[in-house]
């Protein structure tokens, strides 16, 4: 069965499935629906993203009851939901190519006709769902990294660390540029853009999208080398049997989540508290250190059956079918937020956050329930079963 959004397009599934790995992929989509869910609630939704709207309120600014529970839960979903995805990605392209080891085929043989068609996924999606998707970055990294696993360790090591340190030194600087400029902050969210969400038509929102492409995809330009680390250490976790159920396995996990959590959520709380400044830090900089704990976590909570049996199915079923679940949540989002379906997002502006956590709630049950009930009948699903059509060898 078809790994999507964990393995690529078309491939061959491992012998043996890991139940972590689905678990894992389908707490990564809900959890970046935490995050997106804003960007569909906000005035100007996806340009609110570029005058600083996709940030954690200050804490500090406001104690009341709302202003904390939106703290706590964007805080825990910031980023963090995103780079558990990006890791898993890493972990199915290692085994694709153990896949492709084991029948002798050749590497990356036809994988680039795979990663090509999942840019051109990413591509429709883009345009006509969601202008922060991910496919797209996903899929220029995956050529990388797919050429990267023929050569030795010794050089994906190096490659793994040097793309760390340019982030980080990314990071660094665009940190330092906000510090540095008293009263940075969100901006005011544009007039136009704001009409355009709340009122436009769909077809008006495609061309929006189209006219202002290079500002829009600027986050997987500038995460590329985030990427790149984060898919090499998905294969590196693999290899050494993060994701298997044994002793060496639980032993991983735990230093994963020790590690992890232990000093990235001191990190990210400090720089929730810092404000809007370290907006970026705690995004870009921080989030994949929790997010490597979050790993942890949920793989001790799974070991330990601290899980109940039927929150581990549901996150299952949405993982077994991550593909149609991430562009279905943003469909829908789209659907009950924007102007030309039901407007939620204008009819509720300025009544507190307590309906966008309901309304991510809502859309989690509703992909959770429908990915279930689609298993009962079919092995993987209708995005998944298109792609296995079209890369199906002839």
């Amino acid at each position: 069965m078809a790994d999507t959004l964990l393995t690529a397009p078309g491939a061959a599934a491992p012998k043996t499935r890991l139940p972590l790995l689905d678990v894992l992929r389908g707490a990564a989509i809900l959890g970046t629906l935490m995050t997106n869910v804003w960007i569909f609630a906000a005035p100007g939704s996806e340009w609110s993203v570029l005058q600083g709207g996709l940030g954690t309120p200050d804490p500090s600014a406001d104690l009341s009851a709302a202003n904390l529970a939106e703290t706590l839960f964007r805080s825990l979903a910031d980023g963090k939901f995103l780079a558990l995805l990006t890791v898993l990605f890493g972990v199915g392209l290692a085994i694709q190519y153990d896949s492709a080891a084991r029948r002798g085929a050749p590497w990356p043989g036809r994988y680039p006709r795979r990663a090509a068609f999942l840019f051109l996924e990413g591509t429709v999606h883009f345009v006509l769902v969601f202008a922060w998707d991910v496919l797209m970055g996903y899929a220029v990294t995956a050529l990388l990294v797919a050429w990267l696993l023929a050569r030795s360790e010794k050089v994906r090591r190096r490659v793994m660390w040097t793309a760390a340190g340019v982030h980080l030194a990314l990071v660094a600087l665009v940190t330092l540029d906000d510090v540095s400029r008293p009263g940075s902050g969100p901006k005011a969210p544009e007039p136009d853009a704001v009409e355009l969400y709340a009122h436009g038509g769909y077809g008006a929102q495609i061309a929006f999208r189209l006219e202002h492409f290079a500002a829009l995809r600027i986050e997987p330009v500038f995460s590329f080398a985030l990427l790149v680390f984060l898919f090499l250490l998905g294969v590196r976790l693999h290899r050494a049997g993060a994701f298997t159920p044994t002793g060496a396995g639980r032993r991983i996990r735990s230093r994963m989540a020790a590690w992890g959590l232990g000093l990235g959520l001191p990190l990210a709380c400090a720089a929730t508290l810092g404000g809007k400044d370290y907006a970026f830090l705690s995004r870009y900089g921080i989030a994949p250190l929790v997010a490597v704990g979050y790993i942890g976590l949920i793989g001790i909570a799974l070991d330990r059956l601290w899980v109940p049996g039927p929150v581990v199915t549901a996150l299952g079923s949405v993982g077994r079918t991550a593909l149609s679940c991430y562009v279905a949540q943003n469909l829908l989002c789209m659907l009950l937020c924007y102007g030309f379906g039901l407007g939620l997002a204008e009819r509720f502006a300025g009544s507190g956050p307590w309906w966008v956590m309901g309304l991510w709630a809502a859309v989690g049950l509703v992909l959770a329930a429908g990915s279930w009930l689609w298993l009962r009948r079919f092995d993987r699903g209708p995005l998944e079963s298109v792609q296995q059509w079209a890369l199906r060898s002839r």
